[in-house]
């Protein structure tokens, strides 16, 4: 017989996406749910918000993209290379993107008080400013928390705390990750006013547009630019892998300096005003991240769990983490119910996520962190295809040449072997 007297059913540590999600659904079914948060309240220690594929809280929370804190709608994606002189872009625009809406920018500082506005509406208790320093334990069960010499007592306990996700390190159920699979992102926010917003970008209304950049923007180092538009600001930065940024010996906050004052990036920002800067750990190993999940007690959510897929032409974090805390909410409704949070109880999470979208996009883009270690996507493709399109377009009364011809002459000047281009186009292919 359990003879621990316990405080809550659930204790959920984190109020960012995923821990708010799994707390309102908790609350939902009539749990008795603490969510807990280290900030002087939610939203106040998260980097500003992101791009957010927001299908999936449109089930959890319907109405979601009018009624909570969004920006702008996202119809307009561009896929651009950048070298020391070019911008190459592939610009899709698609009113289809709007209606039902498929993704919106969101800034956290608004968006996780809503969250935490909605649990507490379904019941949860909201605490914020609390440390929590470790998880308890009793004959091998994780069986709440410490913050301070306050001990709280739950018969599950949620560990949604971001990237790092202290509270498993802490717990001895996860190492830390190694370098490969974590980048660092430094970003800032910049304020153009909402007139001059749509004005530079071409967009109407709220609609809002996202950009994936690779090559010039982090000079060589594995990973990538962005840069998207808010209701009247424009979030701009850069993300590079912890391991090939060491090796390079380069510092991210000058790669994102880099990046602001390129010659085709710099018009965009022009007369703004910045509003915030910061850095952020950011998750990079895909499928690779998804294990020790589940221990007697205690389940791993959202960004703790690597929940985050960089496919080059997205990169997806909160839909994942609001899929992931769904999955992770059935499974704990189902064990309580039958009396078992054990790891056996706890493990139909696994079997949840992997059934949902959540699961089956990981596996799908499971090759993906691989594809993208290809150094020749961080400079020389993005060169070849500027010169190729050079070739085209510099009328300088030469006798013009067939496509192809050009193509051949751009890519012997790269230095780029075709069987090499054709092996990266194939592991392209399988990856993505």
């Amino acid at each position: 017989m359990d003879e621990i007297e316990y405080d809550f059913d659930v204790i959920v540590v984190g109020c960012g996406v995923a821990g708010s999600v799994c707390a309102y659904l908790l609350a939902q079914q009539g749990r008795e749910v603490l969510l807990v948060e280290r900030g002087v309240e939610p939203g106040s220690k998260n980097l500003s918000g992101g791009v957010f594929y927001c299908r999936v809280m449109e089930e959890i929370f319907p109405g979601f993209a009018q009624n909570a804190p969004v920006e702008r709608r996202i119809t307009r994606n561009a896929l651009s290379f950048l070298s020391p002189s070019s911008f190459v872009n592939v610009d899709y625009w698609d009113a289809r993107l709007a209606d039902p809406v498929n993704a919106v920018t969101v800034l956290r500082a608004k968006l996780d008080p809503w969250l935490s506005e909605r649990c507490e509406e379904a019941g949860v208790t909201v605490m914020s400013a609390v440390k929590v320093d470790e998880l308890l334990q009793q004959n091998g069960r994780f069986v709440g928390i410490r913050a301070g010499e306050d001990e709280l007592r739950a018969r599950v306990t949620v560990a949604a705390d971001g990237v790092n996700s202290f509270l498993s390190r802490y717990a001895g159920i996860r190492a830390k990750e190694p370098a490969k699979n974590l980048a660092v992102g430094v970003k800032s926010v910049i304020r153009l006013g909402e007139g001059t917003v749509s004005e530079r970008f071409n967009l109407a209304g709220d609609q809002g547009a996202a950009w994936a950049v690779v090559g010039d923007c982090t000079q060589g180092v594995a990973g990538g630019g962005f840069m998207y538009t808010n209701r009247d600001s424009v979030s701009i930065g850069i993300v590079a892998r912890l391991d090939d940024l060491a090796a390079k010996g380069l510092a991210a906050s000058d790669l994102h300096d880099h990046f602001l004052t390129h010659p085709a990036i710099e018009p965009y920002l022009a007369d703004g005003e910045l509003l915030e800067y910061g850095c952020h750990l950011v998750a990079e190993g895909g499928a690779e991240m998804q294990h020790d999940l589940v221990r007697d007690g205690l389940v791993v959510v959202g960004d703790a769990a690597g929940f985050t897929l960089n496919t080059g032409f997205t990169v997806r974090g909160m839909d994942l983490a609001a899929g992931s805390a769904r999955a992770a909410a059935q499974a704990i409704g189902d064990a309580l119910d039958a009396g078992d949070v054990s790891r056996a109880g706890l493990q139909r999470y696994v079997t949840n996520y992997e059934a949902s979208f959540v699961g089956a996009d990981m596996a799908t883009y499971a090759k993906a962190p691989a594809f993208l270690e290809n150094e020749e996507m961080y400079g020389r493709l993005g060169s070849l295809v500027s010169d190729v399109l050079y070739g085209v377009y510099n009328l300088d009364l030469t006798p013009r040449k067939h496509l192809l011809a050009t193509a051949r002459e751009a890519l012997k000047a790269s230095g780029l072997k075709l069987r090499r281009l054709a092996r990266i186009g194939v592991q392209a292919i399988r990856a993505l």
